[in-house]
């Protein structure tokens, strides 16, 4: 596929993601009080360069967050329950390049009782529908650290490509040095991966037998080049 120089601009601007399950709003400041109580699970951050402990921590990842939109290479979300607004979590796209009509999602926490849920899963739908239907994107990209098996399992199961291994990528605050899983969805990918993803929605944010079969193996194979590029 070649790109339509008649493509409308992909302008990087805070708007609202609304779906059955969730809601993705602006991430402001402001919704450090909210975020603290879900962002406080120090498991959520056991993959994380540099963990959030503190609230000062979340504090200063918000202003992050804030500052990257003002910028314009980022646009981050807080996300909420759809009935009742309950804040569960916080994703964002970043590294987003206008010219090359490509973005990153990212960034993802979500509360451990809403992992693996539909509330998740339409996460993910409501932002790549945002990406390739009102940006236009030619990719997707995700990144994960290479020993996160369930978040590359994740990945795998909405249909998202492995491309390989970034090694020795992020030093951590533990001075690992991370190697860095690489997966991404094009555009031409991006209707078969709709419907494998709104399948997924339907069944609770899980994948069906086949499904999860098919994960299991791809993620067996991403193991073995991940344990390939760390032996080099």
């Amino acid at each position: 596929m070649d790109h339509d120089f008649a493509t409308p601009p992909l302008l990087v601007e805070p708007v609202t993601l609304t779906g059955e399950h969730v809601r993705l709003e602006p991430l402001e400041e402001r919704h450090l009080a909210e975020l603290w109580p879900v962002a406080s699970e120090a498991a959520l951050w056991r993959w994380i360069p540099w963990p959030v402990r503190t609230r000062d921590d979340l504090r200063a990842y918000l202003v992050t967050a804030v500052e990257g939109r003002a910028a314009g290479h980022m646009l981050p979300f807080i996300t909420r329950l759809a009935a009742t607004g309950q804040a569960i979590g916080s994703s964002r796209f970043g590294n987003i390049v206008p010219a090359d009509y490509r973005a990153e999602i990212g960034w993802t926490w979500v509360g451990v009782p809403w992992q693996r849920s539909a509330a998740n899963s339409e996460a993910k739908l409501l932002m790549l529908d945002h990406a390739f239907g009102t940006w236009h994107c030619h990719r997707v990209e995700f990144k994960t650290d290479s020993l996160n098996v369930q978040s590359r399992a994740g990945l795998l199961g909405i249909g998202a490509t492995f491309e390989g291994i970034f090694r020795n990528h992020m030093v951590t605050h533990s001075g690992r040095l991370r190697h860095s899983a690489y997966y991404a969805i094009t555009d031409d990918d991006w209707p078969a991966v709709r419907a494998r993803l709104v399948a997924r929605i339907a069944a609770g944010g899980r994948g069906d037998a086949k499904t999860d079969e098919l994960r299991a193996t791809e993620t067996g194979e991403a193991r073995q080049a991940t344990d390939a590029a760390q032996d080099r």
